[in-house]
């Protein structure tokens, strides 16, 4: 596998764009690489957390597990993202268990040294708490998402998510999700069931809003989305899956 030693060679540098170069290098230095096959996970909900963790190859996605088993699709980590608590100097635990989808090359960063970076640079410092705002505002849009507007808005704007994290713009100005999600995917990202989300994509098809090529979504009217779940426009580094 092919390990990625140099931030500047991760073509997308994900929820830590907001780092300058200089404060990405600050932590390229102080993390420590693993490589972690497909289906492992790199922590599990009650897992105490004192590290943070640096996607260089591959995708994590984090989950939240129900009493009654079921899976809830929170966030999907790519190359350039940072995962973890975003409260380093609070003893707490996991509240959510991070799944490797795909074998993977991740940077762990210890809290003490992560501090320790923060009380020596003052321009760390600044960066770091953008980066704990990016990942509030995509929490805080990814409830809206799920609470404002039933499960059809809910649908669309992951459909709009997806479209921005692995969309490619066709010629004839459709938008390809150049990734197989299932619909089971799309349930559990929504907290709907799989029979519902099925009979929702139906409808859009039916509408003309999206169809399928090989297996993947095309999204053919993206304003129609937009209008179902009243988007709101957010950033790209916001509006994301």
């Amino acid at each position: 596998m092919k390990t990625v030693d140099n931030v500047m060679e991760i073509e997308n540098l994900g929820n830590t764009q907001c780092f300058s170069e200089q404060n990405r290098n600050r932590l390229l230095v102080t993390m420590k690489e693993r490589v972690l096959p497909e289906g492992s996970h790199l922590f599990w909900e009650g897992d105490f957390a004192d590290k943070l963790y640096f996607v260089k190859q591959g995708r994590i996605k984090l989950t939240k597990s129900t009493d009654e088993g079921k899976e809830l699709i929170l966030y999907m980590y790519h190359p350039g993202d940072m995962v973890g608590q975003a409260d380093p100097f609070f003893s707490t635990n996991h509240s959510f268990s991070a799944e490797v989808l795909e074998d993977s090359v991740v940077g762990v960063i210890e809290h003490k040294d992560l501090e320790m970076l923060i009380c020596q640079h003052c321009d760390f410092a600044i960066d770091f708490m953008k980066w704990m705002g990016i990942h509030h505002r995509i929490t805080q849009t990814k409830f809206r998402d799920l609470m404002m507007y039933g499960k059809p808005g809910a649908l669309t704007s992951t459909l709009i998510r997806l479209s921005n994290t692995y969309g490619q713009h066709q010629a004839d100005d459709t938008i390809l999700i150049n990734k197989k999600i299932t619909h089971t995917d799309l349930s559990n990202m929504i907290g709907a069931t799989r029979e519902s989300v099925n009979r929702m994509l139906s409808d859009l098809r039916k509408k003309d809003a999206i169809e399928y090529a090989g297996g993947m979504i095309v999204i053919k009217d993206l304003p129609m989305l937009q209008e179902i779940c009243h988007c709101e426009m957010c950033p790209l580094e916001i509006c994301r899956i």
